[in-house]
């Protein structure tokens, strides 16, 4: 039955462009309508996914052709003004109505929607290692489980042992949940989308939806891919709310279909999101996250690991105790709030060197700041030895855990007490340890 639905929906589309290629928008009106209603039809009696999809895109393009021809005709005006008017709205879509023959030429709004999310695909690796992210070994399994052994051993995930499709890491500011992103793009062998709220939300009416429904089939036609969302809540929040828009509300309900997945190729495509507020999302995106996994403060030995990461090759005299020590010091710090510590003490040798009175000379001929008591020490400063053309031989002293404590006496840790209880309540409601 739905076979003759789709030759009437063909054939009033065929006349439709014809008429509106022609300049007679009236006409063509009519005729995209009654297109329409062979499509409606048509749908309601498909049952190949595929095909569905394709004629449900086709059914939004015809139905939007329409639409900016009737927003014109019932603006009024003359004749040449409407001809002018909507010949100028957008390109006439293409004629064909199924999924199959040869490839639909794409929709010139759909190409500008993918311009303008060109810029969330990360064309090069972060070059973060699995190896640089201190503890969250739960975390690290889990996600190789879903992105590194499908693509090396897809042998291992037929029949029924699928990878996991979607990730929630939740937890403290500042623990590493972008981090662990960056981790899996610099080691998947995948195309790697990191979007934000500003990269999927537009002033214009309806263009928001467009752009989460464009950013899905961007991870599709570049599969294996995987999509990372940032502060996922700023979207996501709980639906029924004082301050919830139409706008937002659309953008969810996309998200959700786009998600679920229904009558697309998902197998491929991985999404991964982080929120410092968990309970903020909305339940049924919440429930679209087969895996959520708690991202901590990182303990003992995770804070060892940060230190040592951040200081990186910079010369210092920390021996393994001093490490040690700096890590029971630092209790209740997250991994940014370690980052900020030691690149506040990176800069602790330059104001040493800035500020010093006396200077000494290496054997290899450097200058380097020194106590008046220290043999060989010169009374000089840093604008004389600049004055007399030495400034490529100086030389900042080395790092001491003087300078760690230091900045460790004025900085105080971000993560409260309080916001540590609210995260783990929602691991033991709905979420498992990283």
């Amino acid at each position: 039955m739905y076979c003759n639905f789709k030759e009437h929906a063909a054939e009033y589309v065929k006349q439709a462009v014809r008429e509106d290629d022609a300049g007679n928008y009236k006409k063509a009106f009519t005729l995209y309508m009654n297109a329409l209603e062979y499509l409606r039809a048509h749908l309601k009696y498909e049952k190949h996914p595929k095909i569905k999809e394709a004629i449900t895109q086709k059914f939004a393009q015809y139905l939007r052709r329409a639409e900016e021809i009737q927003a014109v005709l019932d603006a009024g005006g003359g004749e040449a003004n409407l001809n002018k008017n909507v010949a100028a709205s957008s390109a006439r879509p293409e004629t064909t109505t199924s999924g199959g023959g040869e490839k639909d030429k794409e929709d010139p709004e759909q190409a500008k929607l993918k311009a303008s999310l060109d810029s969330v695909i990360i064309k090069e690796k972060p070059n973060v290692r699995w190896s640089d992210i201190a503890g969250l070994e739960s975390a690290k399994q889990a996600l190789q489980e879903a992105v590194i052994l499908p693509a090396k051993f897809p042998q291992f995930f037929t029949g029924k042992r699928q990878p996991w499709r979607a990730f929630l890491l939740y937890g403290p500011p500042g623990t590493g949940k972008s981090y662990l992103a960056k981790a899996v793009a610099t080691e998947a062998d995948s195309t790697f989308f990191s979007v934000s709220s500003s990269d999927l939300v537009s002033k214009w009416m309806g263009e928001s939806e467009k752009l989460v429904a464009s950013l899905f089939q961007m991870a599709r036609d570049n599969a294996p891919s995987i999509i990372f969302i940032d502060e996922i809540d700023s979207l996501c929040g709980q639906r029924g709310e004082g301050n919830e828009s139409e706008s937002s509300r659309r953008i969810k309900t996309e998200l959700l279909v786009q998600m679920q997945g229904v009558g697309n190729n998902d197998q491929k495509v991985l999404i991964l999101a982080a929120t410092n507020t968990p309970y903020a999302l909305d339940q049924a995106i919440r429930r679209r996250f087969d895996k959520r996994i708690y991202i901590p403060l990182p303990d003992l030995k995770a804070r060892q690991h940060i230190f040592k990461v951040h200081l990186g090759d910079t010369p210092h005299k920390l021996t393994e105790k001093d490490f040690e020590a700096l890590a029971q010091k630092t209790d209740g710090f997250s991994g940014s709030d370690i980052a900020v510590c030691v690149k506040d003490v990176l800069f602790e040798p330059v104001r040493k060197t800035r500020d010093a009175k006396f200077f000494r000379k290496t054997s290899k001929g450097m200058w380097v700041p020194c106590e008046p008591s220290r043999r060989g020490a010169v009374n000089v400063n840093l604008e004389e030895l600049d004055a007399q053309g030495l400034a490529s031989k100086i030389l900042p002293p080395p790092i001491t855990r003087t300078d760690f404590d230091k900045v460790l006496a004025r900085q105080k840790p971000t993560v409260s007490k309080a916001d540590l209880k609210v995260h783990e309540r929602f691991t033991q409601e709905f979420g498992e340890e990283g």
